[in-house]
Protein backbone atom coordinates (compact mmCIF):
# COMPACT_ATOMS: atom_id res chain seq x y z
CA UNK A 1 0.00 0.00 0.00
CA UNK A 2 1.38 3.20 -0.96
CA UNK A 3 2.38 5.99 1.93
CA UNK A 4 1.62 9.72 1.58
CA UNK A 5 3.88 12.25 2.47
CA UNK A 6 0.96 14.12 5.01
CA UNK A 7 -2.83 12.97 5.39
CA UNK A 8 -4.98 15.69 6.89
CA UNK A 9 -7.25 13.70 8.55
CA UNK A 10 -11.14 14.47 9.60
CA UNK A 11 -11.38 18.56 8.52
CA UNK A 12 -14.38 19.45 6.15
CA UNK A 13 -12.96 19.62 2.81
CA UNK A 14 -14.55 22.77 0.93
CA UNK A 15 -13.74 22.48 -2.43
CA UNK A 16 -15.29 25.34 -4.76
CA UNK A 17 -15.08 23.64 -8.30
CA UNK A 18 -16.91 20.64 -7.28
CA UNK A 19 -19.14 21.74 -4.99
CA UNK A 20 -17.51 19.42 -1.76
CA UNK A 21 -18.80 20.34 1.27
CA UNK A 22 -17.74 17.13 3.67
CA UNK A 23 -16.01 16.42 6.56
CA UNK A 24 -13.71 13.56 5.16
CA UNK A 25 -9.16 13.31 4.37
CA UNK A 26 -6.83 14.76 2.01
CA UNK A 27 -3.38 13.26 1.14
CA UNK A 28 -0.29 14.97 -0.29
CA UNK A 29 2.83 13.51 -2.02
CA UNK A 30 5.39 15.46 -4.22
CA UNK A 31 3.93 19.09 -3.95
CA UNK A 32 0.73 17.87 -4.90
CA UNK A 33 -3.03 16.34 -3.74
CA UNK A 34 -3.11 12.77 -4.47
CA UNK A 35 -6.21 11.93 -2.74
CA UNK A 36 -9.52 13.54 -1.62
CA UNK A 37 -11.92 10.83 0.81
CA UNK A 38 -14.81 12.24 1.51
CA UNK A 39 -15.96 10.37 4.88
CA UNK A 40 -12.25 9.62 5.25
CA UNK A 41 -10.62 5.99 5.52
CA UNK A 42 -8.67 4.55 8.05
CA UNK A 43 -6.90 3.18 4.71
CA UNK A 44 -5.00 6.27 4.49
CA UNK A 45 -1.55 5.43 5.05
CA UNK A 46 1.01 8.91 5.25
CA UNK A 47 4.50 9.67 6.71
CA UNK A 48 3.12 12.66 8.88
CA UNK A 49 -0.78 13.12 10.07
CA UNK A 50 -2.39 16.62 10.54
CA UNK A 51 -5.26 16.75 12.54
CA UNK A 52 -8.14 18.81 11.14
CA UNK A 53 -11.03 17.85 13.53
CA UNK A 54 -13.68 20.76 13.64
CA UNK A 55 -11.85 22.68 11.38
CA UNK A 56 -12.06 23.59 7.09
CA UNK A 57 -9.66 22.44 4.95
CA UNK A 58 -9.88 24.49 1.79
CA UNK A 59 -7.26 25.83 -0.97
CA UNK A 60 -4.79 28.29 0.20
CA UNK A 61 -6.03 31.56 -0.84
CA UNK A 62 -4.53 33.76 -3.83
CA UNK A 63 -3.66 37.05 -3.93
CA UNK A 64 -4.16 38.71 -7.23
CA UNK A 65 -2.61 42.40 -6.14
CA UNK A 66 0.22 42.08 -3.51
CA UNK A 67 2.84 44.72 -3.33
CA UNK A 68 4.72 42.95 -0.88
CA UNK A 69 8.01 41.70 -1.99
CA UNK A 70 10.25 41.59 1.48
CA UNK A 71 10.32 37.88 2.98
CA UNK A 72 8.62 40.04 6.57
CA UNK A 73 5.18 41.37 4.57
CA UNK A 74 5.45 37.88 2.67
CA UNK A 75 4.92 36.15 6.49
CA UNK A 76 2.02 38.10 7.39
CA UNK A 77 0.60 37.13 4.23
CA UNK A 78 1.07 33.61 5.07
CA UNK A 79 -0.43 34.22 8.23
CA UNK A 80 -3.30 35.07 6.97
CA UNK A 81 -4.03 31.78 4.27
CA UNK A 82 -1.88 33.78 1.66
CA UNK A 83 -0.54 30.56 -0.65
CA UNK A 84 -0.21 32.69 -3.72
CA UNK A 85 0.82 36.44 -3.98
CA UNK A 86 0.80 37.95 -7.00
CA UNK A 87 1.78 41.75 -8.09
CA UNK A 88 -0.59 42.11 -10.85
CA UNK A 89 -1.72 45.92 -10.57
CA UNK A 90 1.90 47.79 -10.57
CA UNK A 91 3.95 44.41 -12.12
CA UNK A 92 7.75 44.80 -12.81
CA UNK A 93 9.96 45.23 -15.75
CA UNK A 94 12.73 42.83 -16.54
CA UNK A 95 10.67 39.50 -15.95
CA UNK A 96 13.56 37.13 -16.02
CA UNK A 97 15.48 39.28 -13.28
CA UNK A 98 12.60 40.15 -11.00
CA UNK A 99 11.84 36.04 -10.96
CA UNK A 100 15.14 35.13 -10.56
CA UNK A 101 15.68 37.73 -7.65
CA UNK A 102 12.80 36.02 -5.63
CA UNK A 103 13.90 32.24 -6.02
CA UNK A 104 17.69 33.39 -4.66
CA UNK A 105 15.94 35.28 -1.88
CA UNK A 106 12.90 32.66 -1.52
CA UNK A 107 9.60 33.05 -0.34
CA UNK A 108 7.02 31.03 1.49
CA UNK A 109 4.61 31.94 -1.13
CA UNK A 110 3.90 31.27 -4.58
CA UNK A 111 4.97 34.83 -6.53
CA UNK A 112 4.48 36.34 -9.93
CA UNK A 113 4.20 39.58 -11.85
CA UNK A 114 2.44 41.43 -14.80
CA UNK A 115 4.44 44.06 -17.16
CA UNK A 116 4.21 47.18 -16.00
CA UNK A 117 2.89 49.73 -17.99
CA UNK A 118 3.85 52.76 -15.17
CA UNK A 119 7.56 51.11 -15.03
CA UNK A 120 7.56 51.01 -19.20
CA UNK A 121 6.05 54.46 -19.56
CA UNK A 122 8.50 56.15 -17.22
CA UNK A 123 11.41 54.63 -18.70
CA UNK A 124 10.91 55.66 -22.00
CA UNK A 125 10.73 59.04 -20.52
CA UNK A 126 14.22 58.70 -19.06
CA UNK A 127 13.47 57.51 -15.17
CA UNK A 128 15.89 54.80 -13.71
CA UNK A 129 13.35 52.23 -12.65
CA UNK A 130 15.64 49.09 -12.33
CA UNK A 131 14.42 49.60 -8.23
CA UNK A 132 11.12 48.61 -9.80
CA UNK A 133 7.81 49.68 -7.31
CA UNK A 134 9.91 51.84 -4.87
CA UNK A 135 11.35 53.90 -8.31
CA UNK A 136 7.46 54.23 -8.83
CA UNK A 137 6.90 55.69 -5.69
CA UNK A 138 9.80 57.83 -5.95
CA UNK A 139 9.14 59.00 -9.14
CA UNK A 140 5.23 59.04 -8.63
CA UNK A 141 4.93 63.21 -9.10
CA UNK A 142 8.05 63.52 -11.73
CA UNK A 143 6.58 65.90 -14.38
CA UNK A 144 8.64 63.87 -16.60
CA UNK A 145 6.58 61.07 -17.27
CA UNK A 146 2.98 63.03 -16.70
CA UNK A 147 3.02 64.33 -20.19
CA UNK A 148 1.82 62.81 -23.98
CA UNK A 149 4.47 60.47 -25.24
CA UNK A 150 5.52 60.94 -29.26
CA UNK A 151 4.40 58.55 -31.27
CA UNK A 152 7.98 56.91 -31.10
CA UNK A 153 7.63 57.02 -27.34
CA UNK A 154 4.77 54.75 -27.41
CA UNK A 155 6.24 52.18 -29.94
CA UNK A 156 9.15 51.56 -27.52
CA UNK A 157 6.87 51.58 -24.59
CA UNK A 158 4.74 49.22 -26.20
CA UNK A 159 7.32 46.96 -27.72
CA UNK A 160 8.96 46.65 -23.83
CA UNK A 161 5.73 44.99 -22.69
CA UNK A 162 5.64 42.84 -25.50
CA UNK A 163 8.95 41.34 -24.40
CA UNK A 164 7.80 40.86 -20.99
CA UNK A 165 4.86 39.14 -22.10
CA UNK A 166 6.69 37.01 -24.12
CA UNK A 167 9.09 36.27 -20.94
CA UNK A 168 6.30 35.10 -18.99
CA UNK A 169 4.55 38.08 -17.69
CA UNK A 170 1.18 37.36 -16.57
CA UNK A 171 -0.74 40.29 -18.36
CA UNK A 172 -0.40 43.91 -17.92
CA UNK A 173 -0.37 46.29 -15.09
CA UNK A 174 -1.78 49.62 -15.51
CA UNK A 175 -1.41 52.30 -13.26
CA UNK A 176 -3.49 54.61 -14.86
CA UNK A 177 -5.01 56.69 -12.32
CA UNK A 178 -1.65 57.74 -11.42
CA UNK A 179 -0.91 59.66 -15.01
CA UNK A 180 -4.01 61.19 -16.06
CA UNK A 181 -2.64 63.12 -18.85
CA UNK A 182 -2.13 59.55 -20.77
CA UNK A 183 -4.11 59.89 -23.85
CA UNK A 184 -7.05 57.45 -24.26
CA UNK A 185 -5.27 56.17 -27.67
CA UNK A 186 -2.87 54.68 -25.80
CA UNK A 187 -4.53 53.31 -23.13
CA UNK A 188 -6.33 51.46 -26.46
CA UNK A 189 -3.21 50.42 -27.67
CA UNK A 190 -2.19 48.98 -24.27
CA UNK A 191 -5.76 46.90 -24.49
CA UNK A 192 -4.78 46.12 -27.66
CA UNK A 193 -1.59 44.37 -27.03
CA UNK A 194 -3.07 42.92 -24.36
CA UNK A 195 -5.78 41.03 -27.10
CA UNK A 196 -2.99 40.45 -29.33
CA UNK A 197 -1.09 38.41 -26.84
CA UNK A 198 -4.33 36.57 -25.01
CA UNK A 199 -3.16 38.52 -21.59
CA UNK A 200 -5.22 40.04 -19.18
CA UNK A 201 -4.59 44.30 -18.23
CA UNK A 202 -5.21 44.94 -14.64
CA UNK A 203 -6.24 48.39 -14.65
CA UNK A 204 -6.28 50.83 -11.43
CA UNK A 205 -8.68 53.49 -13.19
CA UNK A 206 -8.33 56.75 -13.94
CA UNK A 207 -8.65 59.44 -11.39
CA UNK A 208 -10.23 62.84 -13.23
CA UNK A 209 -10.40 64.60 -10.00
CA UNK A 210 -13.93 64.60 -9.67
CA UNK A 211 -16.78 62.86 -7.24
CA UNK A 212 -17.92 60.16 -10.26
CA UNK A 213 -14.29 59.75 -10.86
CA UNK A 214 -14.64 55.97 -10.53
CA UNK A 215 -17.13 55.67 -12.54
CA UNK A 216 -16.06 57.32 -15.33
CA UNK A 217 -12.82 55.28 -14.88
CA UNK A 218 -15.23 52.06 -15.37
CA UNK A 219 -16.48 52.76 -18.17
CA UNK A 220 -13.16 53.87 -20.11
CA UNK A 221 -11.99 50.17 -19.06
CA UNK A 222 -15.09 48.26 -20.53
CA UNK A 223 -14.61 50.57 -23.60
CA UNK A 224 -11.00 49.28 -24.05
CA UNK A 225 -12.45 46.19 -23.91
CA UNK A 226 -15.19 46.69 -26.29
CA UNK A 227 -12.58 48.30 -28.63
CA UNK A 228 -10.35 45.76 -28.56
CA UNK A 229 -11.74 42.17 -27.10
CA UNK A 230 -8.65 41.93 -24.07
CA UNK A 231 -9.94 40.44 -20.94
CA UNK A 232 -9.62 43.67 -18.70
CA UNK A 233 -9.59 43.82 -15.13
CA UNK A 234 -10.96 46.67 -12.81
CA UNK A 235 -8.00 46.35 -9.69
CA UNK A 236 -9.78 47.30 -6.03
CA UNK A 237 -13.71 48.48 -6.85
CA UNK A 238 -14.60 49.34 -4.01
CA UNK A 239 -11.72 52.36 -3.54
CA UNK A 240 -12.17 53.89 -6.88
CA UNK A 241 -15.70 52.86 -7.76
CA UNK A 242 -16.48 54.60 -3.97
CA UNK A 243 -20.16 55.31 -3.51
CA UNK A 244 -20.75 54.54 -7.64
CA UNK A 245 -20.11 51.01 -6.96
CA UNK A 246 -23.68 50.12 -7.93
CA UNK A 247 -23.85 51.75 -10.75
CA UNK A 248 -19.70 50.27 -12.14
CA UNK A 249 -21.59 46.69 -11.14
CA UNK A 250 -24.61 47.67 -13.21
CA UNK A 251 -21.42 48.56 -16.22
CA UNK A 252 -19.73 45.59 -15.88
CA UNK A 253 -23.29 43.15 -16.04
CA UNK A 254 -23.59 44.46 -19.05
CA UNK A 255 -20.70 43.88 -20.74
CA UNK A 256 -21.02 40.86 -19.95
CA UNK A 257 -23.79 40.67 -21.52
CA UNK A 258 -22.61 41.68 -24.85
CA UNK A 259 -20.04 38.89 -24.70
CA UNK A 260 -16.95 41.34 -22.94
CA UNK A 261 -15.02 39.85 -19.94
CA UNK A 262 -14.18 42.81 -17.54
CA UNK A 263 -13.35 41.19 -13.76
CA UNK A 264 -13.09 42.91 -10.81
CA UNK A 265 -11.46 42.82 -7.11
CA UNK A 266 -12.72 44.09 -3.87
CA UNK A 267 -11.03 43.94 -0.30
CA UNK A 268 -12.86 44.57 3.27
CA UNK A 269 -11.75 48.03 4.72
CA UNK A 270 -12.80 51.72 4.11
CA UNK A 271 -9.30 53.03 3.71
CA UNK A 272 -6.16 52.38 1.20
CA UNK A 273 -2.61 53.45 0.85
CA UNK A 274 -0.48 55.09 -1.36
CA UNK A 275 2.51 57.32 -2.01
CA UNK A 276 2.12 60.66 -0.58
CA UNK A 277 2.91 62.47 -3.97
CA UNK A 278 0.34 60.19 -6.28
CA UNK A 279 -1.29 62.58 -8.16
CA UNK A 280 -4.75 62.36 -7.19
CA UNK A 281 -3.35 63.70 -3.30
CA UNK A 282 -2.68 66.77 -4.38
CA UNK A 283 -4.72 69.19 -2.35
CA UNK A 284 -6.93 70.73 -5.20
CA UNK A 285 -7.68 67.54 -6.41
CA UNK A 286 -8.64 66.13 -3.10
CA UNK A 287 -11.30 69.18 -2.70
CA UNK A 288 -12.73 68.85 -6.43
CA UNK A 289 -13.06 65.27 -5.46
CA UNK A 290 -14.65 65.75 -2.47
CA UNK A 291 -12.14 64.72 0.24
CA UNK A 292 -9.85 67.23 2.43
CA UNK A 293 -6.06 66.42 3.69
CA UNK A 294 -7.49 65.42 6.87
CA UNK A 295 -8.84 62.22 5.40
CA UNK A 296 -4.91 61.38 4.80
CA UNK A 297 -2.61 59.62 7.38
CA UNK A 298 1.03 60.13 6.38
CA UNK A 299 2.01 56.61 7.93
CA UNK A 300 6.03 57.80 8.58
CA UNK A 301 4.84 59.90 11.14
CA UNK A 302 0.87 58.72 11.88
CA UNK A 303 -0.04 62.09 11.74
CA UNK A 304 -3.50 62.95 10.41
CA UNK A 305 -2.85 65.83 7.88
CA UNK A 306 -4.42 68.78 8.85
CA UNK A 307 -4.07 71.74 6.43
CA UNK A 308 -3.29 71.85 2.68
CA UNK A 309 -0.29 73.69 2.94
CA UNK A 310 1.20 70.94 5.46
CA UNK A 311 -0.07 68.51 2.63
CA UNK A 312 1.90 70.12 0.09
CA UNK A 313 5.02 70.07 2.47
CA UNK A 314 5.12 66.37 2.96
CA UNK A 315 4.52 65.66 -0.98
CA UNK A 316 7.26 67.44 -1.65
CA UNK A 317 9.91 66.36 1.24
CA UNK A 318 8.69 62.67 0.78
CA UNK A 319 6.70 61.50 -2.16
CA UNK A 320 7.44 58.09 -1.82
CA UNK A 321 6.33 58.12 1.83
CA UNK A 322 3.06 55.93 2.33
CA UNK A 323 0.24 57.15 3.27
CA UNK A 324 -3.33 56.05 4.57
CA UNK A 325 -6.43 57.78 2.30
CA UNK A 326 -9.79 57.04 3.95
CA UNK A 327 -12.34 56.73 1.55
CA UNK A 328 -15.28 55.37 3.09
CA UNK A 329 -16.08 55.04 6.63
CA UNK A 330 -16.22 51.44 8.37
CA UNK A 331 -18.56 53.01 11.27
CA UNK A 332 -21.05 54.52 8.46
CA UNK A 333 -24.01 52.01 8.18
CA UNK A 334 -24.43 53.71 4.56
CA UNK A 335 -20.91 53.24 3.73
CA UNK A 336 -20.23 50.09 4.98
CA UNK A 337 -23.10 49.25 2.19
CA UNK A 338 -20.83 50.53 0.00
CA UNK A 339 -18.57 48.44 0.75
CA UNK A 340 -19.62 45.52 1.51
CA UNK A 341 -21.99 45.58 -1.89
CA UNK A 342 -18.44 46.21 -3.84
CA UNK A 343 -17.36 42.62 -2.09
CA UNK A 344 -20.74 40.36 -3.07
CA UNK A 345 -20.96 41.52 -6.29
CA UNK A 346 -21.03 38.25 -9.02
CA UNK A 347 -17.87 37.00 -9.07
CA UNK A 348 -15.68 39.90 -7.41
CA UNK A 349 -12.51 38.28 -6.06
CA UNK A 350 -10.96 38.95 -2.45
CA UNK A 351 -7.30 41.03 -3.35
CA UNK A 352 -5.44 42.53 -0.49
CA UNK A 353 -3.75 45.41 -2.24
CA UNK A 354 -1.31 44.52 0.25
CA UNK A 355 1.62 46.98 0.70
CA UNK A 356 5.16 47.09 1.48
CA UNK A 357 6.61 47.40 5.11
CA UNK A 358 7.79 50.71 5.89
CA UNK A 359 10.37 50.32 9.41
CA UNK A 360 10.98 52.51 12.08
CA UNK A 361 14.64 52.75 11.51
CA UNK A 362 14.77 52.30 7.43
CA UNK A 363 18.60 51.10 8.07
CA UNK A 364 17.45 48.04 9.04
CA UNK A 365 15.33 45.79 6.70
CA UNK A 366 12.47 44.31 8.95
CA UNK A 367 12.81 40.66 10.61
CA UNK A 368 10.50 38.57 12.33
CA UNK A 369 8.43 38.83 14.44
CA UNK A 370 7.69 42.61 12.71
CA UNK A 371 8.37 45.31 15.06
CA UNK A 372 6.08 47.59 16.64
CA UNK A 373 6.57 50.82 15.01
CA UNK A 374 6.48 48.94 11.22
CA UNK A 375 3.90 51.26 9.28
CA UNK A 376 1.90 49.74 6.97
CA UNK A 377 -1.91 49.48 5.93
CA UNK A 378 -3.64 46.10 8.08
CA UNK A 379 -5.00 44.91 5.03
CA UNK A 380 -1.13 43.70 4.54
CA UNK A 381 -1.50 41.39 7.67
CA UNK A 382 -5.49 40.62 7.61
CA UNK A 383 -7.32 41.13 3.94
CA UNK A 384 -8.36 37.26 4.47
CA UNK A 385 -9.16 36.39 7.85
CA UNK A 386 -11.26 39.83 7.92
CA UNK A 387 -13.35 38.16 5.57
CA UNK A 388 -14.32 35.27 7.82
CA UNK A 389 -14.43 36.96 10.80
CA UNK A 390 -16.36 39.69 9.46
CA UNK A 391 -18.54 39.10 6.61
CA UNK A 392 -18.59 35.64 7.42
CA UNK A 393 -18.88 34.82 10.98
CA UNK A 394 -19.94 38.11 12.68
CA UNK A 395 -22.48 40.08 10.05
CA UNK A 396 -23.45 37.06 8.68
CA UNK A 397 -23.58 38.26 4.99
CA UNK A 398 -21.36 35.81 3.54
CA UNK A 399 -21.54 31.87 3.43
CA UNK A 400 -18.39 29.97 4.51
CA UNK A 401 -18.21 28.17 1.26
CA UNK A 402 -18.78 31.31 -0.97
CA UNK A 403 -16.20 32.95 1.04
CA UNK A 404 -13.71 30.63 0.16
CA UNK A 405 -14.75 30.76 -3.82
CA UNK A 406 -13.86 34.10 -4.01
CA UNK A 407 -10.53 33.69 -1.48
CA UNK A 408 -9.61 30.79 -4.10
CA UNK A 409 -11.31 29.60 -7.37
CA UNK A 410 -12.48 33.27 -8.24
CA UNK A 411 -8.70 34.47 -8.25
CA UNK A 412 -7.38 31.32 -10.30
CA UNK A 413 -9.68 31.43 -13.27
CA UNK A 414 -9.21 34.98 -13.74
CA UNK A 415 -5.57 33.88 -14.53
CA UNK A 416 -6.31 30.36 -16.18
CA UNK A 417 -6.34 31.88 -19.52
CA UNK A 418 -2.93 33.42 -19.42
CA UNK A 419 -1.46 30.86 -16.62
CA UNK A 420 -1.69 27.28 -17.31
CA UNK A 421 0.43 26.72 -13.57
CA UNK A 422 -3.28 28.76 -12.15
CA UNK A 423 -5.28 25.47 -13.77
CA UNK A 424 -3.71 23.53 -10.56
CA UNK A 425 -4.73 26.23 -7.78
CA UNK A 426 -7.61 27.11 -5.92
CA UNK A 427 -9.11 23.52 -5.66
CA UNK A 428 -9.25 20.59 -3.71
CA UNK A 429 -9.22 17.92 -6.03
CA UNK A 430 -6.46 15.09 -6.71
CA UNK A 431 -4.39 16.67 -9.03
CA UNK A 432 -4.05 20.29 -7.67
CA UNK A 433 -0.77 21.64 -6.13
CA UNK A 434 -0.87 21.06 -2.29
CA UNK A 435 -1.12 25.16 -1.14
CA UNK A 436 -3.94 24.42 1.54
CA UNK A 437 -5.28 26.09 4.22
CA UNK A 438 -6.87 24.31 7.22
CA UNK A 439 -8.45 26.88 9.64
CA UNK A 440 -11.36 27.42 12.70
CA UNK A 441 -14.33 29.07 11.15
CA UNK A 442 -14.83 29.97 14.42
CA UNK A 443 -11.96 31.49 15.50
CA UNK A 444 -10.44 32.72 12.90
CA UNK A 445 -9.60 36.08 12.68
CA UNK A 446 -7.80 39.41 11.71
CA UNK A 447 -5.68 41.44 14.48
CA UNK A 448 -3.73 44.11 12.63
CA UNK A 449 -5.56 47.45 12.80
CA UNK A 450 -4.78 51.04 11.48
CA UNK A 451 -2.85 51.51 14.96
CA UNK A 452 -1.17 48.13 14.90
CA UNK A 453 -0.84 47.05 11.49
CA UNK A 454 1.60 44.15 11.74
CA UNK A 455 -0.03 41.82 14.01
CA UNK A 456 -0.48 38.71 12.40
CA UNK A 457 -4.00 36.72 11.50
CA UNK A 458 -4.99 33.90 13.66
CA UNK A 459 -6.74 30.83 13.95
CA UNK A 460 -4.69 29.06 10.70
CA UNK A 461 -3.45 25.85 11.81
CA UNK A 462 -1.96 24.65 8.78
CA UNK A 463 -0.58 26.44 5.50
CA UNK A 464 0.77 24.61 2.91
CA UNK A 465 2.90 25.82 0.21
CA UNK A 466 3.17 23.18 -2.51
CA UNK A 467 3.08 20.85 0.34
CA UNK A 468 5.15 22.44 2.81
CA UNK A 469 3.44 23.59 6.14
CA UNK A 470 4.52 27.36 6.24
CA UNK A 471 2.55 27.42 9.07
CA UNK A 472 1.82 23.81 11.35
CA UNK A 473 0.32 23.77 14.56
CA UNK A 474 -0.29 27.47 14.37
CA UNK A 475 3.20 28.01 14.23
CA UNK A 476 4.97 30.40 11.32
CA UNK A 477 8.01 28.31 10.62
CA UNK A 478 10.04 30.99 9.36
CA UNK A 479 12.55 29.06 7.71
CA UNK A 480 10.30 27.88 5.35
CA UNK A 481 10.41 29.23 1.72
CA UNK A 482 8.57 26.72 -0.43
CA UNK A 483 7.38 29.15 -2.86
CA UNK A 484 7.43 29.15 -6.56
CA UNK A 485 7.01 31.08 -9.76
CA UNK A 486 3.71 31.58 -11.36
CA UNK A 487 4.37 32.60 -15.17
CA UNK A 488 2.18 33.61 -18.19
CA UNK A 489 2.41 31.29 -21.27
CA UNK A 490 2.06 32.51 -24.85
Amino acid sequence: MSEHDVAIRGGRIIDPETGLNAVGDVAITGGRIDAVIPGGSADLHAREEWDAAGQVIAPGFIDLHSHCADPASRRLQVCDGVTTALELEAGMLDMSGAYARMVERGSPNNFGYSASWALARMSVCGIDVSAGLPAFLANIGAPAWHRELSDRERGRMLEMLRRELDDGALGIGVLLGYCRETPGVEYLEVAGLAAETAAPTYTHVRDLGRPDSGLLGAIEVVAAALDSGAHMHLCHINSTSVRAVDRVHTLIDDAAGEGMRVTTEAYPYGSGATGIGAQFLDPRELAASGRSPSDIVYLRTNERIQTAERLVELRAQDPAGLAIVEFLSEESPEDLGYLTRALLHGDTAVASDAMPLSPADPSHDVGWPVPSGTATHPRTAGTFARIFRWYVRELQILDLAEAVRRCTLVPARILEGVSSDMRRKGRVQVGADADLVVFDPQTVTDRATYASPVEPSTGFSYVAVNGTPVVKEGVLQVTALPGLPVRGGR
